[in-house]
Formats: structure tokens, C-alpha cells, sequence
């Protein structure tokens, strides 16, 4: 970062922005369950936790593309049954209201699913990018607050089928700084998973490991 200035933060989501694994590994086993099939907790966060659904579901066994979409569909209307488990990391998310109100630029960058990014998201109090003309954040620069997010808003979210090569892959970074027209070295990236860490290793940007 010497002789640089960070003008992008890019935050993962599950286990990053918010701890969502127990949510995530409740939803997955009520769906299979219901499906008739056995997961336990220990088995998914222990084999599972991290990968994209498809592919979770394809190594546990699942090989019918149309079952797989079934099972993912149900698991994405499970999901906030089970936000009452999901915690905010709220010194992270105090930091980046902080670096959004010195005129920086924050991004979502995850592999998961939108559906499931914006549920969770909604749950928390925190919005995606404003519509134009719309609150642009929370107290900082109106003094208004957003009702659609009271905790203020992200600059920008990438999910899992933005990109066609998921993480370990940098594919994701990359594209959230070419759209922010931000360089590797002006950008910061907070990851909690192995996978997600060797994609922002990968991407040339500076990175701080998160752990919840």
C-alpha cells in the first residue's frame, strides 16, 4: 500500500460481514430434510460450509440438475426462518460507514446468492446501492435516515453469478474494481474463508483476514 490511497473496501459476506453459518447450515439441512435426505450440522459446516450451492449439492451427492434447483430454491425460502441466528459484524460495519462518509467506496463481494445476500441484508438494516436521486446514507452526508436502511447502504454488490469462475479465482474482485475504476493497490479486501482469501491474494489487493 506504500504510496497508495485505499479508495475501495470490498467485504465477503457469510462469516465476513455478517455471521450467517449457522443460518446458512440450518436452512441447507431443513431443505434436504424435508427432501428426505440426512445432513447434520457438524457434517455440512465440517465438508460444505462456503462452497456455492450447486456445487455443495453436487458433492453431496445430488446429481439431477432439476433436483439440485429444487433444493435450492427451497433453501433460499427456509433461509430467514432462521435469521434470528445471524449476527452483524458491527465493528467492520462501523468502519466502513466511516470510510464511505471520507468519500470511499464499499462493495459486497461474495459468492453466495443475491436472494440470499439481500435477505439477509434487509434483516440487518442495511441496503444496497441507493436508487438515483434516492438517501444516499444514513446520517452521514443528509442527516436523514433511510428507512429502507437504517444502518446505511453499500456502494455496489457482486454475488456468485456475476462472475462465471468463483473464488479461489480473483474473478470477482477484479470485476468490483474495474467497476469502481479502482486499482489492486487502492483497494482493501476483508475475507474470513481459505477460498475467499487466496481469491483476494490473487487479485493483487491488500487483504485483512476476518474472524468471527
Amino acid at each position: 500500500m506504500e504510496n497508495s490511497e485505499i479508495r475501495l473496501l470490498l467485504l465477503d459476506f457469510d462469516g465476513t460481514l455478517a455471521d450467517t453459518r449457522r443460518a446458512n447450515t440450518l436452512s441447507y439441512v431443513a431443505a434436504l430434510g424435508e427432501a428426505g435426505y440426512t445432513l447434520t450440522e457438524e457434517e455440512y459446516a465440517a465438508n460444505y460450509f462456503g462452497m456455492r450451492c450447486n456445487e455443495f449439492l453436487t458433492r453431496f451427492g445430488i446429481a439431477d440438475p432439476a433436483e439440485r434447483e429444487r433444493l435450492r430454491l427451497r433453501k433460499i425460502a427456509l433461509y430467514p426462518t432462521f435469521f434470528d441466528t445471524v449476527r452483524l459484524n458491527e465493528p467492520l460495519w462501523t468502519f466502513c460507514r466511516q470510510f464511505r462518509a471520507g468519500s470511499g467506496r464499499v462493495w459486497v463481494v461474495s459468492t453466495g446468492s443475491r436472494a440470499n445476500i439481500d435477505n439477509v441484508m434487509r434483516h440487518l438494516g442495511i441496503g444496497g446501492p441507493a436508487a438515483e436521486g434516492g438517501v444516499s446514507e444514513t446520517g452521514f452526508h443528509s442527516g436523514v435516515t433511510d428507512p429502507a436502511a437504517p444502518l446505511g447502504r453499500v456502494d455496489g454488490i457482486l454475488s456468485g453469478a456475476d462472475v462465471e469462475r468463483p473464488k479461489p479465482a480473483p474473478d470477482c474482485f477484479l470485476e468490483a474494481m474495474r467497476r469502481e475504476g479502482c486499482t489492486p493497490r487502492e483497494t482493501l479486501i476483508f475475507e474470513d474463508s481459505a477460498i475467499g482469501i487466496e481469491a483476494a491474494r490473487r487479485s493483487g489487493a491488500s487483504y485483512f483476514v476476518v474472524k468471527l
